[in-house]
Order: structure tokens, then C-alpha cells, then sequence
């Protein structure tokens, strides 16, 4: 059975993992649960498409996808397998390498041999299946673990008195065991996340992968053979430039070093805060934040040294530099654009370019900013706006038309009708205050100015004092007394208002008057 394709999403992060993180095929492999063959066959076709790291911005993911398979199918070379066992009974011997093992298999098969990097990946696969336990050796700066401790600490609502549990998030450095603990309201994905951006700065760098429990606040698809990041906590990773590798659930040898640093925060700083009575989760911070350096400075038991002298010796060195900013932790939707060009959040609406009406597309959500993506691609951004109702619009997402109208306001208008004379100025205001909405007033103003430019001045002075004089304070008015030329016509005499005579049989305005009774 062929295959499934990878999306798009996973081919970036394979780029990404072999040469910006600079993991290994196997390495790359394991991180995103594919095979190492798939691994291979895509960074070969990036190498002939001429693709290299990081991706050009302009390139979205249909672009990517046909550069990359344009191609055509990807037909793996026909090699000779070598003989695993064989290889893996060698290596007990002392001074046996697998590049000498290389050298000899090559000599053998001649052109059909494998290259040396699939050569090593092919005979890992095959030990990996001998299920062989072995002691986890952690490389300088490689591994980051992270988890929460079981116990929590208490926080008392003064104003109520109200009890909430506050959660101890712990990571550990995989060659020191450098450890950093602090405070969080939960164990959502922000608490995640501001966790691990905290870690990162506590200890000034970035590992090369960072190994966190399985849960699934972090995790789209918790699955046993193939977990799949969330969104958010993939582009927490890209930003940083790191791998996120979660462990298997269940598995507690996947992260056995931040196990080890979560017995250790809990008998050593949560054992020591058990009788302290806390306000809120800063006082909470703050004491655990006071007795990190104590733990951190205890010497080891069995190995010369502390974690902060083994941090400062292993790992220090070996982290990459943080990014100038930290992560804005934001929040992904699916949201399709209404028929005005606008999508909807929080009962607010914001404007997308008018051409992706009806459209699907991705809203990245921020605290302070709202950003609208396509295939990849950001098509428009704006400042989060919290007037639910409101529209927040940009004219250049509106349509040619609608720019034309979105220009105008009343005291523009105002100031054009100005020009033409008092008459003009009386009508254009009586305009604004009729109609229900200024939208309506505007198209009906570009109406006016398009009668002055076709017949001058002084015949729409003269048009529109009739109108007024009639008290017809309409576009249609105007163009219709142009139009029969009765603005050429002297207006039409005022009448005469008649005043009653004073009778006795004339009732005055007091006889309508309640009568007043004592």
C-alpha cells in the first residue's frame, strides 16, 4: 500500500531539523516519526529543486510543494544490504569501528554499497530491533527535559480565603543535570510554554532538542508511534531554533533525567515551603526562585563537583545563543472570510484583502496582535481590538469602489460644496443630517460633484437653491432640475403666510389648556 504524502508542515520541519538544527538522518527520523528513507528522499529532491535553509518568505506551501515534486516520483537506487550481523558481532572486538566495517563492505559490493551515513542508519535500525537497554549518555548542551512536579502548592485568596493549587514546572539539563524550577497557575500550553522560555533563559541558551512529557496541551496527537506538536508549540520551537521531541507516553526512561530532577525539587524545595502559607503565585515564585541556587550548588553524591560546576564545565559552552526576543505565545484558529471581507473574533471584525472572500484561513492570535494567514502566507495583520461590533478596516484591503467612498467625511464634503456657493453648502448639509447612514450621504455627494463638473458652477448653485427653495434636499432633485434646465427659471415666489383675524368666535391657545382645580 503507497505511502501517504507528508504535508507540507512536516517536510519544512525535516529541512529545518537536518540543517538548521543540524541533527542527523536518524536523528531527524526519530523526531518527526517517519522513516529514514522518507528523510532522505526529501532533502534530496530540496538539494535538485536548488532549496536551501532557511525557506525564501515568498515561497508558501504550494510553491514549496511544486519545486519540490515537479520532478517527478522518487525512485530509491537499488543496493546491496549488508550483512547487520556480521557488522554487529565486529563491533565487540576492540578497535573494530563501523567506518572500518564501512570501508570493508564497500571494497566488497563495490558501486552498490551504501554511502556511510546510511550505512550507519541502516545497521541502528537494525540493532534497534534487538531491544537492547542500554544507559542513556547525554551529550553538552544536547537535551533539555522538561515536566511538572505531582505535588502543588497551595495559594489563600485573601478576600475570600479561597484555595488554589499552584503547579511546579522543573526542567533539567540532560549532561549536568542543571536544574530550574518555577511557579504556574496550570499546566495549560502558555504554562508550558512560558515554562520552557523561562528554562531557557535561566540558563542562558538553547539546547539542541528539548524532551517534555506528552501531554496534550503541547501535543495535537498524542500518539504512542507518531505524536504530532500543536501548532503553537511547533512555531515555539522554530522561533528558538530547537527540536521538541516528547516522550512516549507511559514511558518514564524517555525522560528519566528530569524524573530524577522533579524528586529532587520536590525533597528539597517543596519539602522545605510545606509550612509557609502563600498569597498569590509571585510569593510562590519567588521562594522557590530563593532556594534554586542551594539545590544547584549541592554537591553530588557519587561525582566530583555540583550541577552548577557540571553546567558551567558541559553544557554552558554548547547552547546556542537565545533569540534577541521571546516567544509571543499565540493561539491558531480556522475562520472563513464573511462576504464584506472581514473575519470575525471576539465579536469584532477585522479586514482581509477583498479577493479572499469566502476564503478558509488561519488566525494567529496574540495578546496584542491579530495575524491572518494563507497557505502559509500572512495577508494582513492588525492590533487586537476589544469594542465587540466594531470594525477594524484598511483601505488597502478594500475594493477600488469602496476606497473611493471609504475617503470621504462629512467635513470634505462640506468643504467642496463651499466652493461652489451658499445654496450648494445649505443643501449638502440638510444631505447629511436626512440620510441614515454617512455612507449613503457620500455616494449621494460624489453624485453632486459629478453634476458640477458636467454643467458648472453656477448652473448647480442655481439647481440646488430651487431644490432647497422646494425644500428637495436629494441627488435626484439636483439632477433632474439640470436636466429640464429649470434652473435657468426664476424661483418660484414665496407665499404669503395669512394671519386670522382676532374674532370672538376664534378660540386662542389658552382654551386648550388643562384647567387647573384647587
Amino acid at each position: 500500500m503507497p505511502q501517504d504524502r507528508l504535508s507540507m508542515r512536516k517536510i519544512r520541519d525535516v529541512l529545518r531539523y537536518r540543517f538548521s538544527a543540524e541533527l542527523s538522518l536518524e536523528a531527524t527520523a526519530r523526531a518527526l516519526k517517519i522513516s529514514k528513507g522518507v528523510v532522505a528522499k526529501y532533502i534530496k529532491l530540496a538539494s535538485i529543486a536548488g532549496i536551501s535553509w532557511p525557506i525564501p518568505d515568498e515561497l508558501d506551501d504550494r510553491d514549496l510543494e511544486r519545486l519540490l515534486l515537479r520532478q517527478g516520483p522518487y525512485k530509491e537506487p537499488t543496493f546491496a544490504e549488508p550483512d547487520h550481523a556480521n557488522t554487529h558481532q565486529e563491533l565487540k572486538k576492540k578497535g573494530v569501528t563501523l567506518l572500518l566495517l564501512w570501508e570493508e563492505y564497500q571494497q566488497t559490493v563495490g558501486d552498490r554499497a551504501y554511502q556511510y551515513t546510511a550505512f550507519c542508519v541502516h545497521y541502528r535500525a537494525w540493532a534497534a530491533t534487538l531491544k537492547v537497554s542500554m544507559r542513556q549518555v547525554h551529550r553538552a548542551g544536547e537535551k533539555l527535559f522538561a515536566d511538572y512536579a505531582g505535588p502543588t502548592v497551595p495559594v489563600i485568596d485573601t478576600s475570600t480565603g479561597e484555595i488554589t493549587p499552584v503547579s511546579i514546572f522543573v526542567a533539567s539539563l540532560g549532561a549536568s543535570s542543571y536544574t530550574y524550577a518555577c511557579a504556574t497557575p496550570g499546566q495549560t500550553q502558555t504554562d508550558w510554554l512560558t515554562g520552557l522560555s523561562r528554562a531557557m533563559q535561566f540558563i542562558g541558551g538553547v539546547p539542541t532538542m528539548i524532551v517534555p512529557d506528552n501531554p496534550r496541551s503541547l501535543i495535537k496527537n498524542a500518539d504512542a508511534y507518531e505524536p504530532e506538536l500543536n501548532r503553537t508549540t511547533a512555531e515555539f520551537a522554530q522561533h528558538y531554533g530547537t527540536v521538541i521531541l516528547p516522550a512516549r507516553p507511559r514511558k518514564p526512561q524517555d525522560k528519566a533525567k528530569v524524573e530524577s530532577g522533579v524528586q529532587v525539587v520536590e525533597r528539597w524545595i517543596l519539602a522545605r515551603l510545606r509550612h509557609h502559607r502563600f498569597f498569590s503565585i509571585v510569593e510562590v515564585d519567588a521562594a522557590v526562585a530563593r532556594l534554586l541556587p542551594l539545590l544547584n550548588e549541592r554537591p553530588f553524591k557519587k561525582l566530583p563537583g555540583s550541577r552548577k560546576e557540571a553546567f558551567e564545565l558541559l553544557d554552558r559552552d554548547h547552547l546556542r545563543e537565545l533569540p534577541a526576543t521571546r516567544f509571543a505565545i499565540a493561539d491558531w484558529r480556522r475562520a472563513r472570510v464573511n462576504i464584506d471581507y472581514h473575519i470575525e473574533l471576539d465579536q469584532h471584525y477585522y479586514s482581509v484583502p477583498y479577493n479572499l472572500v469566502r476564503k478558509e484561513v488561519d488566525l494567529r492570535i496574540t495578546r496584542s496582535m491579530l495575524e491572518v494567514f494563507i497557505n502559509g502566507t500572512r495577508v494582513a495583520s492588525h492590533a487586537r481590538n476589544m469594542n465587540k461590533g466594531h470594525y477594524s478596516t484598511r483601505p488597502e484591503h478594500m475594493p477600488a469602489a469602496h476606497q473611493a467612498h471609504a475617503g470621504w467625511t462629512p467635513a470634505k464634503l462640506l468643504v467642496w460644496a463651499s466652493k461652489i456657493g451658499p445654496c450648494t453648502t445649505i443643501l449638502v448639509e440638510r444631505l447629511l443630517l436626512e440620510k441614515h447612514h454617512p455612507e449613503q450621504a457620500y455616494r449621494a455627494g460624489l453624485g453632486l460633484m459629478r453634476l458640477a463638473r458636467e454643467n458648472g458652477s453656477t448652473r448647480m448653485e442655481a439647481a440646488c437653491a430651487r431644490a432647497t427653495a422646494l425644500g428637495s434636499h436629494r441627488y435626484k432633485s439636483v439632477a433632474s432640475i439640470l436636466k429640464k434646465g429649470l434652473d435657468r427659471q426664476p424661483l418660484p415666489a414665496k407665499q404669503v403666510e395669512l394671519h386670522l383675524p382676532n374674532h370672538v368666535n376664534v378660540r386662542g391657545p389658552l382654551y386648550y389648556q388643562p384647567l387647573e382645580i384647587d
